[in-house]
């Protein structure tokens, strides 16, 4: 069961007015996840506290705290929270501004646009377009456009056969069968494998299992696993294993990651 708390029971914003329109919201879970839907707005949503994992045909995002997901508008998609957590909805108006992504991304947040976005979802809903208020809000979209992207994403082969394959690993991130063995097992040649899959996803096999790991990793980090707890689940002999792949993908230790992911003290 997911229980979404708005502001306002009256929030819809692709009917808004204004180019921009926010809320605060807090999720709590048992395992279930909001459905398949789309907006006609791109949307934003920023992870104050808690975790996110935001699912299209594309691909899977973790949204770790005090993270973000760019979702454009248009775009299929469902997500899921481990527990409770808080954060903002924004959902930004076609045309807005120049820059904004065109694809689905997870952003780096900044202690700024952190402050911005919570600030949106205080705004009134026919907010000052002249006044502070639109000041407010063209650097929050100028703030969106100049964020970084981040890693913390696992693209999805189209092709049902390598569909099987990822779902399988998914299910299963502990197991190390080969890519012989999976060939094998989708009934497909190996060289064929691994030429349709770099061509779907961008990456080689070996690569999407290792970014498979970090998603998972921070998934189960997030859910309070311990490292120990997380390389053995994940199937490393050593906790330094897990913690050398990790850095390698993401360029950060999974201490380091996680501690820049605390609650900003925007007042430091």
């Amino acid at each position: 069961m997911l229980i979404t708390a708005l502001p306002t029971q009256d929030f819809e914003p692709d009917d808004s007015a204004r180019p921009i329109a926010a809320a605060g919201f807090s999720m709590l879970t048992d395992g279930g996840e909001m459905p398949w839907h789309r907006h006609r707005r791109s949307q934003v949503f920023y992870n104050e506290s808690g975790l996110i994992t935001c699912e299209t045909e594309q691909g899977v995002w973790v949204i770790p705290p005090q993270g973000a997901i760019w979702i454009p508008g248009g775009l299929l998609h469902k997500s899921r929270s481990g527990a409770e957590m808080t954060g903002v909805a924004l959902f930004v108006e076609p045309g807005a501004l120049d820059g904004l992504p065109g694809a689905c991304c997870s952003l780096a947040v900044s202690p700024l646009l952190a402050a911005l976005l919570m600030r949106a979802a205080a705004l009134p809903a026919l907010y000052d377009e002249e006044g502070t208020d639109g000041c407010v809000v063209r650097l929050l979209l100028d703030e969106l456009a100049h964020s970084p992207v981040e890693q913390i994403h696992l693209p999805r082969p189209g092709n049902a056969r390598l569909r099987a394959m990822t779902d399988g690993m998914l299910a299963d991130p502990a197991n190390r069968r080969t890519v012989t063995e999976w060939a094998g097992h989708i009934g497909m040649s190996e060289r064929n494998l691994r030429r349709l899959f770099l061509q779907e996803t961008g990456m080689s096999i070996g690569h999407w299992r290792r970014q498979m790991h970090v998603v998972t990793g921070v998934q189960l980090l997030g859910n309070g696993l311990t490292l120990q707890n997380v390389a053995h689940e994940l199937g490393y002999e050593s906790v330094s294993a897990f913690a050398t792949m990790f850095k390698k993908q993401t360029g950060k230790p999974p201490g380091r990651f996680l501690a820049e992911r605390r609650p900003h003290d925007i007042s430091s």
